[in-house]
């Protein structure tokens, strides 16, 4: 088991003239699972891109390390499974050639063997040959898992992650998050009670807005 650590420190975001957030302090540690809550429009999803290096901070650092040592960040995205609503889909593509794709770009082997089990989880195997524009938006968002999960990632962060799933779906999600929280870190950006009722700790980014104690 590896041991990743992600440290916030005085954490704040600003668009234009607009505070996001400001001077978040904490540390992510694996072995546990974190929620990210807070109202429409709070910041969770611009917290959630900072946190994968998809955005940079206004002020302030973000150190990601792996067995106490810290990750260059051309390599950050090696550790790293994310799930989003802003995440693209080839809808010209089939199941298989996304995957085959996203690796590609990963520069990751293509596991076909694991491949199979996470189609088999997400009950999508019989139709993993048929491009995307004919899947509903439900077996996207499960396509979506096992895009994140493919390279076995030591840091996942879903980003509302049971979106326009049924309550067989959700249970898979919640089934597979628990299981990959015992070795690795997972961050869950949410409003749902029942995403963040799989949290150990839950951060509410409206404590981080000027004027609110931290």
């Amino acid at each position: 088991m590896s041991s990743y650590i992600l440290s916030l420190h005085n954490v704040t975001k600003i668009f234009g003239r607009r505070l996001i957030f400001e001077n978040i302090n904490f540390e992510f540690i694996s072995g546990k699972i974190y929620g990210l809550a807070g109202p429409n429009g709070s910041g969770k999803s611009t917290l959630s891109k900072i946190l994968t290096g998809l955005l940079s901070t206004t002020s302030g650092k973000i150190e990601h390390k792996i067995n106490d040592k810290v990750i260059d960040e051309d390599r950050l995205q090696n550790h790293i499974g994310f799930v989003s609503p802003y995440l693209v889909l080839y809808d010209e593509f089939s199941t298989i050639e996304n995957l085959q794709h996203f690796c590609a770009m990963r520069g990751v082997e293509y596991n076909q063997e694991k491949v199979n089990f996470l189609l088999n989880e997400f009950n999508i195997y019989d139709r993993r040959n048929e491009l995307l524009k004919v899947y509903s938006s439900g077996m996207k968002q499960r396509i979506k898992f096992i895009f994140a999960m493919l390279h076995s990632p030591n840091f996942l962060l879903f980003d509302e992650p049971t979106s326009n799933l049924d309550n067989l779906g959700k249970e898979k999600v919640y089934e597979l998050t628990q299981k990959e929280a015992e070795d690795n870190l997972v961050v869950i950006a949410s409003n749902e009670d029942s995403d963040l009722a799989l949290c150990n700790e839950v951060i509410n980014i409206s404590d981080f807005k000027r004027g609110t104690p931290n």
